[in-house]
Parts: C-alpha cells; structure tokens; sequence
C-alpha cells in the first residue's frame, strides 16, 4: 500500500480559496464526482432485481453462476422455500444493506489509516471493477462483493469532504449538502434511463458496463480537482502532531442523539427501500405503464429516474421555502423536519393502499398511482437524508468524522436489510395489506422521533454550540 499512496499525488494541502456562486470550486468538484458515483450506483441498483427475476432465474442460467446454489441454499435454509422475486429482494436487500454496513469501516481507515482522499480513490477503484465485472453472469456475487467493499470507502468520506470545505458556524452548510445532494440525484436520474435502457433492450451485460464507465470518470474528476479541496483531517492531526483527545460530555451526548437517530431512521430506510424494490416490482408486473393511450409502454427500470427528477426539480422550492421560514423565525428545527419526513413517506404509501385497491378491482392500475407516490417520497427524502448528512458533519468531532458519518450509513445498513426482508412479503399478503403495513411503519417511526425531539435537539445543540465556540 505504501508504493500506492507514493504514486498518487493526493496532497493534503489547504483547498483553493476559489468560489462559484457563492460556494468554494471544491464543492462542485465533489458534485460531479459523486453525480457520476451515484451514476454507477443507481445504474446498477436499477437492473439489479429484474435481471435476478428475468435472465439469471432462467433454466440454466443460474447454474453458471459462481455460488448461486450456495447462496440460495443458505437463505432457503433460513427463510423456506423461496420464489424467484423473495430471492430477488433477499439478494437485493442484503447487497443494499452491506453498501451501507461497510462505510463504517470505511469511515475509519480514512480517519485512522488512510486519510480521506485515498480511501475515495481505493473505493472508486474497487467499484469500477465490480461494475464491469457484472457483465459476467458467472461473477455476479464476486461483482457485488467489490462494489460493496469500494462503496463503503467511498460513500462517507465525499460526504464528510463537502462539511470540510465550510469552517464551524458557517451558514452555507445546509446550502452546500442540499446542493451535493442535487448532484446524487442528477447522477440518479441518468442512470435508469442509460443503464435501464441498455438492460433491458440491448443486453444486460451492457447496462451493467455503462455504470462501470461512470465509475470511472467520477474518478477521473475527483483525481483532477485535488486542489480544490479541504485537506484531510487525518493529515493535519499528523501534521500537528495532535494526541488523541478523550470525549467530553458534550461530545459524549452528541454523538448519542445521533445514535437515536439513526436508530429510528431504520424504519424510515427501510420503507423508503422498497421504492428500488418492491416497487420497481410494481411497476413491471402491476402498472399499466402506456402513456397517453399512443402505444407507448414507459419502460419499468424508467420508474427508478421519477424521484431523483423529482429532487432536483423540487430542490430549489423547498430550500427556497426554509429560507422564507427561516427569514420569518418559522423554520422547522432539523429533528421536526425528520419528523416531518416520516409523517410524508407514510402517507406516500397510503397512495398505494389506492393504487392496490384499484388492482384488486380491475386486474391493473395506473401509473399516476407511482407519480403521486414518488412525489410524496421525494418531498420526504428532502426532508431528512441531506439534512442527516449535514447534522453529523455539524455534530461530530472533526477527528471522528469520517467513522461517525460511516455510523450514519450503519442505518441505512439496517433499513436496507429490513426492507429487503419486508419486500418478501408483497406476494405473501393482499398488496393493500402491505403498503399498510408500509404507512404504519412510518408513522410509528414519526411518533418515536418526535418522543424524543426534546432531549436530542437540546443534545444535539450543545454539540454545535461547543463547535463554534
């Protein structure tokens, strides 16, 4: 690893003072490397369960695959007898699950070992490879393995890079992960579109190759744009030849919110989940998807590209309506806004308890039933992922940044799995029965925040307080 680290110029020197509307040159930097991450990710996430549903489960097929049987096996020996679309979100919430478990470890090399920019270059690296390699049926859980490993170096520290660019107490914080956010979206967006589209109409194996090129030049942006970003705290702790410093009690309660938090935010993922799940399902084999009445069948991997659309649509409005409470004293503190947030996704799937009821009835439903569902969880994902990633950057000591925005992701982690179990069940139980269950589950996790908002916000601004002083 030390020739590695030789080769590649990674300095850790002070971030270009250069700004772009408003905001410093690195920020956008970090945009286009991440929109082009998310690119990749999505791309892949896109295909994934109706490629497992529609080619690998094939007579045939699935015998070429390396540790096809063995996995089966292993979740049948659990879970019983399972079907081609319960293994599908089984593999689909397990693989989701650990793209998120793995940042955890992650957050630590770069705070401890690596540094920040080294271990975004060793992930990207990694991803790269499992995308490409998902063009070999044969290496499908050897694929799957890399982009994990890769994601989970990657993912928390661009996030933690963008908190970096801004001192203590600066207002543009919010902006500037709203902004990032954007930027996830955009790469989102694109992806199902460009790697659905080649899936399902030219061959699989290209979809997955064009998420693997989107890899790569998210990396190639990130190696190019070196100077414009904030230097790694690993590398000033070195430079100064900082001790470790035990936790005080402010730190200590921090850092204890956000564990409630990210605790209750299971549930929220978890629900949240099944929109590349349970509904990407939905919309291929339930939703009348002809537009118009023309012939024309939207294609189903295209359902994946109506909510980050929607993000960066909806993006301006809803910080431009924070700023308008903000300039009346009105603004939702963070904790109501993840309130808020649940609240939102629950009833997102009290939509569909419609859209079911309808296909109970008639055999089919409508695609305006997705429209308004996504709508619905667009809004609520505005309302608590960017903000999440801005709180840890906020509330986290600067040495354990990168570990602490990895125990963000643990939740994720979580409700990726819970939601892939959860998803076996949408051929288990009467639809409408399920979104139910869906909404409940959101609302609870609502109930349980706002339970707990009084002793979190006064931990969590204590935190920030000490930061700025």
């Amino acid at each position: 690893m030390s020739n590695f680290q030789a080769e590649i110029p990674l300095t850790a020197g002070p971030a270009s003072s250069r700004t772009f509307f408003g905001h410093p040159v690195g920020l956008y930097v970090l945009f286009f490397t991440e929109m082009w991450e998310r690119f990749s990710y999505y791309g892949m996430r896109a295909l994934l369960v109706l490629y497992m549903i529609n080619y690998l489960e094939k007579p045939g097929v699935a015998a070429g695959v390396l540790g096809y049987g063995a996995v089966r096996g292993a979740l049948e020996g659990v879970f019983g007898p399972l079907a081609a679309q319960a293994f599908a979100s089984q593999i689909y919430g397990i693989y989701t699950a650990l793209v998120y478990l793995t940042p955890l470890l992650g957050g630590y090399l770069a705070d401890q070992v690596w540094g920040q920019r080294r271990t975004v270059v060793i992930g990207g690296v990694l991803m790269a490879m499992g995308h490409f390699l998902m063009a070999f049926e044969s290496l499908f859980f050897p694929a799957l393995g890399l982009i994990i490993l890769g994601n989970g170096a990657f993912k928390p520290n661009i996030s933690t890079q963008v908190g970096g660019l801004y001192p203590p107490g600066d207002p543009r914080r919010d902006q500037a992960f709203s902004i990032f956010y954007v930027g996830i979206n955009l790469g989102a967006f694109a992806a199902p579109l460009v790697c659905g589209t080649l899936g399902e109409t030219v061959g699989w194996h290209y979809g997955f190759s064009a998420a693997g090129v989107g890899m790569v030049i998210g990396l190639m942006v990130y190696l190019f744009g070196q100077r414009y970003l904030a230097p790694d705290q690993l590398a000033q702790t070195r430079a100064n030849h900082t001790e470790k410093i035990p936790l005080d009690s402010t730190e200590r309660s921090g850092i204890l919110a956000l564990v409630a938090l990210c605790v209750i935010n299971v549930f929220w993922w978890a629900a949240y989940e099944q929109s590349g799940n349970t509904i990407a399902f939905w919309a291929d084999k339930f939703t009348n998807r002809e537009l118009f009445g023309n012939g024309w069948v939207f294609p189903a991997t295209w359902v994946q590209s109506i909510n980050p659309f929607l993000i960066f649509t909806l993006t301006p409005v809803i910080v431009g309506l924070w700023a308008w409470q903000a300039g009346r004293g009105k603004e939702l503190s963070t904790i109501a806004k993840m309130v808020f947030s649940c609240m939102l996704l629950g009833l997102a799937f009290l939509v569909m308890v419609g859209g079911a009821r309808e296909y109970a009835q008639t055999g089919t439903t409508s695609i305006w039933w997705l429209l308004a569902f996504f709508t619905l969880l667009t809004v609520s994902e505005l309302y608590l992922s960017p903000i999440g990633l801005s709180l840890v950057t906020k509330v986290a000591p600067a040495r354990m940044v990168s570990l602490l925005m990895g125990m963000w992701f643990l939740a994720i982690f979580a409700g990726n799995y819970l939601g892939g179990f959860l998803g076996t069940y949408i051929e288990r139980i009467p639809k409408e029965t399920f979104f139910l269950g869906m909404a409940c589950m959101c609302f609870a996790a609502g109930g349980a925040m706002w339970l707990l908002s009084g002793p979190v916000k006064k931990a969590v601004g204590a935190s920030i307080a000490q930061k700025k002083a």
